[in-house]
């Protein structure tokens, strides 16, 4: 075998060991937790400005504002966690969608992530029009309407971008949140409060904690290999206010 075709796939076979699917991370360390809530539940003030259509839509009540959400659990939802200095190696978006729901008028959830060129699958839920109106610094601007119940599209980003705003032209109060990121270590917190972050290379990283109104909060984590590890956050209403 001459130098040239061996150095060809040598090259070859680096570049398939570095290019790493997001939905393949099984493998590697674990980093595991909860976003804890200090002190009493928060329960978001009745949305004002909600017309009596969408008010309707929420069993005759308008709904709570939702920048802030904790859980019955006494933890935080809508929070990014995510590697800050990410081992090196390209790759590729996972092929599920993320979803960003429209119910009661409002963004669920409110704030999502994705790796760049993921796809956001945006759905209406409710029996009256929105328009999905994104603009970022980023990526490409979009503005689409979706005038009935039960309509979706999908769209991408194709660089990495944090707190990227989504926004309802004609409901002004329905705000979202997008972290777009180019690599696939970082996780959402939901209704428990919980994460993980899967398929890590032993090393120490620097993870950390993003919330839309408490900034952010760092942690040093260190993992062997196929070691999972266990990391808390705790914010409370004192937390580095926006």
């Amino acid at each position: 075998m001459n130098r040239t075709k061996l150095a060809s796939m040598i090259c070859l076979a680096v570049f398939a060991v570095a290019t790493i699917g997001a939905d393949a991370l099984a493998e590697g360390a674990t980093i595991k937790g909860k976003v804890n809530w200090e002190g009493k539940a928060y329960k978001g003030k009745r949305n004002k400005t909600m017309n009596p259509q969408c008010v309707k839509f929420n069993g005759g009540k308008a709904a709570r504002k939702d920048r802030i959400i904790t859980n019955e659990n006494g933890t935080l939802r809508n929070v990014l966690l995510y590697v800050k200095n990410p081992p090196a190696g390209k790759y590729d978006p996972p092929s599920t969608p993320v979803l960003l729901d429209q119910v009661g008028c409002m963004y669920v959830p409110r704030v999502i992530a994705v790796m760049k060129g993921q796809e956001i699958l945006i759905r209406n839920s409710d029996d009256t029009a929105h328009n999905i109106h994104a603009t970022p610094n980023k990526n490409k601007e979009f503005n689409k309407s979706q005038p009935k119940i039960g309509l979706e599209f999908k769209e991408k980003f194709k660089r990495a971008e944090m707190d990227l705003p989504i926004k309802c032209d004609v409901h002004p109060w329905m705000k979202a949140v997008c972290h777009v990121l180019d690599h696939p270590f970082f996780s959402m917190t939901g209704e428990d409060g919980s994460f993980e972050i899967k398929g890590l290379p032993p090393g120490k990283y620097t993870l950390v904690a993003k919330h839309e109104k408490y900034g952010e909060q760092e942690m040093e984590v260190s993992v062997a290999t196929d070691e999972t590890k266990e990391a808390d956050f705790t914010y409370s209403r004192t937390t580095n206010k926006k």
